[in-house]
């Protein structure tokens, strides 16, 4: 069995998140892929994020009809700063002899030592890079396998979402029309 992980803030999830699920499910002949919002990110610790119960909302509606994709709300369960390698050890656990695959944004990838526990979350998974469109992802560090992920980059950021709600600026065709409504609806991001 492949099974993906796919950790984030998902503030909001856009499609952009959508594609990479697509092609991380393609290339890598996943079996399920699991989005893993986390709580707080442990290298954003400043920044204010929308609530749980709406950033798990936007995620159901968006990934609705997806029978390949499911959501995890271990991370928001726990609470405080998530950390991959507690999220990697219940997989590891919970799928015992599964090929275990992370999917990280390929700007992290020189920072994979600093995150907690590194080298035995290097044991756990193999590492899949998210690369931006015309940037060359760095090499993965020592003790970490990983791979670049091919298909469909998009230049879409929930930060670039979030800058275009504050300026009142449309946002058609970055988040799903659902998840539109649910930012409208709470008047995110203003």
């Amino acid at each position: 069995m492949k099974v993906g992980i796919y950790g984030g803030i998902f503030d909001p999830v856009h499609l952009g998140h959508l594609l990479v699920a697509q092609a991380a499910i393609e290339e890598l002949a996943l079996d399920r892929l699991f989005f893993v919002p986390a709580a707080q990110s442990p290298f954003k610790a400043e920044n204010e994020i929308t609530p749980p119960a709406v950033r798990l909302q936007m995620l159901r509606l968006a990934l609705a009809g997806k029978t390949d994709c499911e959501i995890d709300e271990q991370e928001i369960r726990r609470g405080g700063a998530s950390y991959a390698v507690e999220t990697v050890r219940d997989y590891a656990n919970r799928f015992s002899g599964a090929k275990l695959f992370y999917l990280i944004g390929a700007d992290n990838i020189p920072r994979l030592n600093e995150w907690r526990d590194a080298a035995v979350l290097a044991g756990l998974a193999e590492f899949v890079a998210v690369p931006r469109p015309g940037i060359v992802p760095a090499p993965f560090p020592q003790p970490f396998c990983g791979r670049v992920l091919k298909g469909i980059p998009a230049d879409i950021s929930s930060s670039q979402i979030r800058t275009r709600i504050k300026a009142h600026l449309p946002i058609t065709y970055l988040v799903s029309p659902a998840v539109a409504d649910v930012i409208r609806n709470n008047q995110l991001y203003l």
